[in-house]
């Protein structure tokens, strides 16, 4: 019995220790005097036993003793086995900055960290450019015209951007640009998503390209030169980057500039000879300016003793002579204007090389920095956007379109969907708002930029083919009245650029992230390239202090013992609590699969991937807590939050299953199950009265509906139709129209009225004849029906209105 004891005790201490990442000395002390009470109070085998631990420990963890003789051989197998880092890999960690993302991968999240990113909103001047200006923009905006019938946006359109300064939110007030912060310039592209598009035209300017880059790395005189410019629309730039061999692989680009000298007016000019070929080249047709990313030579050595000069960027006018441009691209479901750049030895001058000769061989890392933060604003904003209008959009319909004499959004087949798209959409918000609070407070965050293109375009396409079932046939039908058709078709253009998501799952969240976001490993290959076996030592075993530290909370945790203390409500505090539990297994797994896998790990794609997907996951929850914890919470948003939450965890937990039935150690596995999810899981799929409740708050006229539509063009203030603001006059009368129809089906159900009246219309006429309603019931229901039919409605075509060569015509009955 002594011996269980002091087996049991001994055990609490360590895992207690181990919780704690105190060090040796304190196991020392728990192994120590436990073994020595053994020897003394007749538990002998068990005391020599933990004597031998204690003698373990520290010949292992203290310092002193481990550097000589354990030190220098961890230090050898460990510059075998370790990953070796490329000098353009090396960029990419080193763009950025660190974060919660950090937090995350550290097992031991400390959530006050997060709550120290306080939101101060957006500025009076911001928030009335949102109402006011993207409004405007928004109104006039139809899908059909825009994709089918111009190909462009109309030129009012253009004329207004330019005139407005769309095209210079990130360019400060003093070179002529609006000088917006993040969540501005996030909150403006949700609300022109009404228009895939408007919002890539005016996102793509504002995110990584020649305004980004020259206001970080521009000379004074190229900023004064072309930022005013640019803000005002004079000029319209694009960034030359991928081509057809270089796409996501941007760093194999073969585009070249060689230094030469060249005889222009009878004076030698030292500069570049260009060649290149790029292509989905966003806004290239009409770029006024065109940034170039090329690799440079030297063969004279014009310039030093270096041949090779590296990626470099230049900045180069539309008009000089050999640049060939403006052919487009078509792509799939938008006419956003998309296009190749071709030059064969196109000459230009030192000076058009950005930031001057010392950015030469510059160029990747100016790219990867700027990419931190374009890649976390207008893809997920544009996403956020477009499932705002979704839910609008299908929340309405659904409860106007009537089937079996209810409306839609009544059947709980409508209900899934609608609940499912809407807490995506919630989650959407939360992460992609609070991550650009993140940037107004600093932030270069590298690792959550990959989480949110990726995630959010994700749910994007989920969303969409969500509302497109919810609305059945109108939406299949394209034509003017058709506002979701083309926005789902474009879709996959979200999904495959600025990274594509397959690239940016399987070897960017976690790839980038183990060594950027870990606590040691980054230190641990600095080490190694320095040959220092202190350094070495000192990250070593911290690093091994962590694995055990996240060993012992994610297995206390999973078993309920010890959950940390967090900053959250009762609602919110389960999850947040869960979040740090789950992250702590992320630390181990993650641990686990780089030391069992080593150099390995970057070929197990879909491993890493699963790794990125935990990682996601409780990024998006954390983002979501916070919005709730500083938010103004509506009726009804709760049972959105416990829907959103358990989903997120359930997939972290999915994640976490595969990764454990596929690594190649089965034991290794094995043994991370059951430390990691001692109990099984504990998140299934969100019940479906929470579902049930979702669907009829976002289908009625309520406040958590008001919530998630806002920042939406929801105003009948433009030239176009607005079919958001048409659904919401609906909604605002649907509590009196659903009583009539109530009387009105219970009428013609008795025989009361004409068992002929088929129509709604027809049943509003006979229950007026009848004195079963009101005249003025009467005339409330015609002018409804009358929208709601108009609402319903499609379009239809000429026989040949969409053949674009008529001689190909075939007549099927010619008369």
């Amino acid at each position: 019995m002594l011996t269980l004891i002091l087996l049991v005790l001994a055990v609490i201490g360590l895992l207690i220790v181990m919780r704690r990442e105190a060090g040796a000395l304190p196991a020392l002390a728990v192994t120590g005097v436990t073994g020595l009470i053994g020897i003394f109070a007749g538990a002998p085998v068990i005391g020599v036993l933990l004597l031998i631990a204690t003698a373990g420990i520290a010949a292992c963890g203290l310092p002193g003793v481990r550097s000589a003789w354990l030190t220098p051989r961890l230090f050898a197998m460990f510059k075998k086995v370790a990953p070796k880092v490329s000098d353009t890999e090396r960029t990419a960690l080193e763009a950025g900055s660190v974060a919660w993302d950090g937090e995350l991968f550290s097992g031991r999240p400390d959530w006050n960290r997060l709550l120290a990113f306080r939101d101060d909103g957006l500025s009076d001047e911001e928030r009335a450019f949102v109402d006011h200006q993207c409004g405007v923009a928004a109104g006039m905006c139809n899908a059909w015209d825009i994709a089918r019938e111009r190909a462009d946006l109309p030129q009012e359109l253009w004329d207004y951007l330019k005139r407005e300064r769309f095209f210079g939110m990130i360019i400060p007030k003093e070179y002529g640009g609006l000088g917006f912060s993040a969540k501005a310039q996030s909150t403006i592209l949700q609300k022109l998503s009404i228009s895939e598009t408007l919002m890539v035209t005016v996102g793509v300017p504002n995110s990584l390209g020649p305004g980004e880059l020259l206001l970080k790395y521009g000379t004074e005189e190229q900023k004064n030169h072309y930022l005013p410019r640019l803000a005002d629309g004079r000029e319209i730039p694009c960034f030359g980057l991928t081509g057809p061999r270089a796409g996501s692989d941007a760093t194999s680009l073969p585009d070249t500039g060689v230094v030469c000298k060249r005889t222009i007016d009878g004076e030698e000019v030292l500069g570049l000879e260009l060649t290149f070929e790029k292509r989905w080249i966003t806004l290239a047709p009409i770029a006024t300016v065109v940034g170039l990313a090329f690799r440079l030579f030297d063969p004279e050595h014009l310039l030093g003793d270096d041949e090779d000069r590296g990626i470099t960027l230049a900045l180069v006018p539309r008009d000089t002579e050999g640049m060939q441009i403006g052919r487009r691209h078509h792509p799939i479901g938008s006419p956003f204007l998309n296009g190749p750049i071709k030059g064969d030895k196109v000459f230009v001058p030192l000076s058009t090389i950005i930031g001057g000769e010392e950015m030469i061989g510059q160029g990747w890392r100016m790219l990867v920095e700027c990419l931190s933060v374009g890649r976390c604003i207008t893809l997920p904003s544009g996403a956020t956007g477009t499932a705002r209008y979704a839910i609008g959009w299908s929340g309405g319909f659904a409860r106007i379109r009537r089937q079996f004499n209810v409306p839609v959004a009544e059947m709980e087949g409508v209900q899934e969907p609608l609940a499912r798209m809407t807490a995506l959409a919630y989650i959407a918000q939360a992460a992609v708002y609070q991550t650009a609070n993140t940037i107004d407070h600093g932030e270069k965050p590298a690792v959550p930029s990959a989480i949110l293109k990726s995630q959010l375009t994700e749910f994007q396409r989920d969303i969409l083919a969500d509302a497109m079932d919810i609305h059945g046939g109108k939406a299949v039908t394209l034509g003017p009245r058709n506002y979701l058709g083309i926005g789902y078709s474009a879709n996959p253009v979200a999904i495959t650029v600025e990274g594509a998501n397959i690239m940016t799952r399987n070897l960017m969240i976690f790839g980038q992230g183990a060594i950027r976001c870990h606590p040691y490993v980054l230190e641990e290959l600095a080490a190694k390239d320095a040959d220092d076996s202190k350094a070495f030592d000192r990250a070593f075993f911290n690093h091994a202090g962590l694995i055990f530290g996240n060993a012992a909370r994610a297995l206390t945790q999973g078993l309920g013992l010890g959950k940390p203390e967090v900053p959250f409500d009762d609602v919110a505090a389960p999850y947040a609590k869960d979040i740090a539990r789950l992250s702590s297994g992320f630390g181990l797994a993650a641990d686990a699969a780089m030391a069992s896998l080593g150099s390995k790990l970057k070929q197990r794609e879909m491993l890493s991937a699963r790794l990125g997907d935990v990682l996601s996951n409780l990024y998006l929850a954390s983002m979501l807590l916070k919005q709730w914890h500083e938010g103004d919470r509506v009726e009804g948003e709760e049972a959105l939050l416990h829907y959103a939450a358990r989903l997120l965890l359930g997939r972290a937990e999915q994640a976490f299953v595969e990764l454990f039935e596929n690594l190649p150690n089965r034991a290794l596995g094995r043994t991370l199950r059951l430390i990691v999810m001692p109990l099984g899981r504990r998140w299934s799929r969100p019940q479906d009265d929470l579902s049930r409740a979702i669907a009829q708050s976002v289908s009625c006229d309520s406040a958590l509906r008001h919530k998630l539509t806002a920042n939406t063009w929801d105003t009948n203030d433009g030239p176009q139709d607005n079919p958001l603001a048409r659904y919401n006059a609906l909604l605002a009368t649907q509590e009196r129209a659903e009583a009539l129809y109530r009387t009105v089906g219970k009428a013609h159900a008795k025989g009361e009225i004409p068992a002929e009246a088929l129509h709604p219309e027809q049943q509003v006429e006979a229950a007026f004849a009848a004195g079963l309603i009101s005249e003025e019931d009467a005339t409330f229901m015609r002018q409804r029906e009358a929208e709601v039919l108009d609402m319903l409605t499609v379009d239809d075509f000429e026989y040949d209105a969409f053949v674009t060569d008529k001689s190909k015509v075939l007549r099927h009955h010619p008369a």
